[in-house]
């Protein structure tokens, strides 16, 4: 267990939430969007290639301080299911880019990012009950993927 506060073992945690986090960032960038998805029929809001990667990072890192504070709260034994959930929901964003851009899945990767949005919904309130600012930080990645979903399923509808 830890404590709130600092040390080398808190520090530790984070360096290690921010690795978890951006491995599973990694996942995507093994599957980019290439031909199939700029011969897709897009939405005029579709955004900029360009902006995803900025708002990725911002995000894989505001979900690791998140988690990484509800760590602080008691490690694993003291918040496993907060931090099981937050799993859970780390588990569904790292299959949405095989299943859209590796496998042209639309529709799986639909099913996919609702489950995402379930599983990070839960995940935020739980934050929230244990560590308010650790639950305020799920507030821009919720709205993100809300419309990452909108936009999913727009172009799965478009294109069949």
């Amino acid at each position: 267990m830890t404590g709130e506060g600092g040390g080398a073992r808190s520090g530790l945690a984070l360096v290690g939430w921010l690795g978890l986090c951006f491995a599973a960032a990694a996942m995507g960038s093994l599957f980019l969007p290439g031909e199939w998805y700029v011969h897709l029929k897009k939405p005029a809001w579709n955004p900029p290639g360009w902006i995803f990667g900025p708002v990725w990072s911002i995000l894989y890192t505001l979900m690791a301080c998140a988690a990484w504070m509800i760590w602080n709260r008691g490690g694993w034994a003291g918040q496993r299911p907060a931090l099981a959930l937050f799993l859970v929901q780390l588990l569904f964003n790292a299959l949405w880019s095989p299943l859209f851009f590796g496998w042209h899945q639309p529709a799986l990767a639909f099913v996919d990012i609702l489950l995402l949005w379930v599983s990070l919904l839960g995940t935020l309130i739980i934050f929230l009950r244990i560590h308010r600012v650790a639950g305020l930080l799920f507030v821009p990645y919720l709205l993100w993927v809300s419309f990452a979903a909108v936009l999913n399923f727009t172009l799965w509808r478009l294109n069949g």
